[in-house]
């Protein structure tokens, strides 16, 4: 019974998923609300932990973005990086992941990337670029960053995990390093390669006759850049560099008390802080009224991807609360018969829990207990992107809100969505690329 209850519960889950997609925007965060009370109804289950530090990230992220939107600053950051790739546009498939992947491995997170999403979006589509290409691998390099991160909670865990064996972060470091930039390399080349070009899309096409989205080119070209605009967008950059640094630098971190005693302010909340206070410095210098901004295409997408997440993530925690007791122990059990496949374990348990931290907490006790030498265990810890194998994240959620050309998408099938490819081109390219390291450094 309990099986077939995982199975029914696990059923649910992927039917309101797909009942959301059909309906399209902030729908499937409402049908993820219907799960959780189903949950609560019929199995008596109680509601998992409300996704609320994401959802505040996306909502501070996109006043700024907004904010900035309004005062010419998308325009101003689309021009620059236009100069760069105008000669090859396709390049921002790869310049937009490698450079996501170095701002959130510095930072510690992947809500770095909320940051820079409506440029790399603005950017690829001036370019006549399919954003799906762009957006999808650097939503998903965000995740593997997390591995390569000497300040992520990821690899703090994983440092405690392999203390004992004097296995240390320069050398973690130098496993995941270098095999996951591979991996974006690779993803980059094969991606670039996925899905039709942009003016032969239908759907696109279809948005693009029926106006819901404008000509490419037309946004950077409808006004020119002022002195506003330009202020605008240093203004938040400079927000997203003070959150790199914080991320690298724990004394930029401001002190406080908690119940007494002094400690770093949670980076979650340096983040929302950060981007709430550019905000206010944009309207306060660039002349943007603070009521306009919530007419911001940017936020409305934005806060759409809000509902959305709270409603579809809510209900995938439920389901996990509910059984990860069941996974987790019969995933171990396997990765004891086949140590090899303590990379499938990694990238299960990070999918269903939708955490590098649980899936790393759970499985690589697991691997050293089977005698796995750490730099074997390393090698196969950069699968736990697997984070981004079912369309629940945040990030992806925002990702298909923000593209307007609709080349973004999440599958009627659900698991037919634009980040599986990547998510499967990095977790085969950096584990195996990390394997063939640790046979030579380990």
């Amino acid at each position: 019974m309990g099986t077939l209850q995982i199975v029914l519960q696990g059923a649910m889950v992927i039917g309101l998923i797909a009942l959301g997609v059909r309906y399209k925007g902030m729908a499937i965060g409402l049908f993820g609300a219907i799960g959780v009370l189903a949950f609560a109804l019929v199995w008596s289950v109680a509601p998992g932990p409300v996704p609320l530090s994401a959802a505040m990230i996306i909502m501070t992220v996109v006043t700024a973005a907004g904010a900035m939107q309004l005062a010419g600053g998308i325009d101003y950051l689309v021009g620059q990086a236009q100069k760069v790739i105008r000669r090859y546009p396709d390049q921002i498939t790869y310049v937009a992941p490698l450079t996501t992947f170095a701002f959130c491995a510095g930072a510690g997170t992947g809500n770095i990337y909320y940051s820079l999403m409506p440029v790399i979006y603005e950017v690829s589509y001036a370019n006549k670029v399919r954003p799906e290409r762009p957006l999808a691998l650097s939503a998903t390099a965000g995740q593997l960053a997390l591995t390569s991160s000497p300040v992520s909670a990821a690899m703090a865990a994983m440092v405690g995990l392999l203390a004992p064996t004097g296995f240390k972060i320069t050398n973690i470091l130098a496993i995941t390093l270098p095999a996951s930039i591979a991996a974006i390399l690779v993803g980059a080349f094969v991606i670039n390669r996925v899905g039709k070009p942009l003016d032969q899309d239908e759907e696109y096409l279809r948005r693009l006759a029926a106006k819901e989205v404008a000509p490419p080119g037309d946004a950077a070209e409808a006004k020119p850049v002022t002195r506003e605009g330009r202020l605008a967008a240093l203004l938040f950059l400079a927000g997203v560099v003070f959150i790199v640094l914080a991320g690298v630098f724990e004394e930029l971190r401001p002190t406080v008390l908690r119940k007494g005693q002094a400690a770093d302010i949670d980076l979650t909340q340096l983040i929302q802080l950060t981007m709430l206070s550019v905000a206010a410095l944009i309207v306060a210098l660039c002349k943007v009224k603070a009521g306009d901004i919530v007419k911001a295409p940017l936020f409305d997408s934005g806060m759409v991807a809000v509902v959305a997440l709270i409603g579809v993530a809510w209900m995938a925690n439920t389901f996990i609360a509910a059984n990860e007791k069941v996974v987790v122990e019969g995933l171990g059990e396997l990765a004891r018969k086949a140590p090899f496949m303590i990379a499938v374990a990694l990238f299960a348990v990070a999918a269903m829990t939708t955490s590098q931290s649980s899936a790393t907490f759970s499985i690589v006790p697991i691997g050293l207990a089977l005698g796995l030498a750490p730099a074997t265990i390393v090698a196969m810890w950069p699968a736990v992107v697997g984070v981004f194998f079912l369309p629940t994240n945040g990030a992806q959620i925002a990702t298909v809100e923000i593209d307007q050309t609709g080349t973004t998408r999440i599958g009627a099938a659900v698991i037919n969505h634009s980040f599986l490819l990547p998510v499967l081109i990095f977790t085969a390219v950096a584990v195996g690329g990390g394997l063939l390291i640790a046979s030579v450094v380990g």
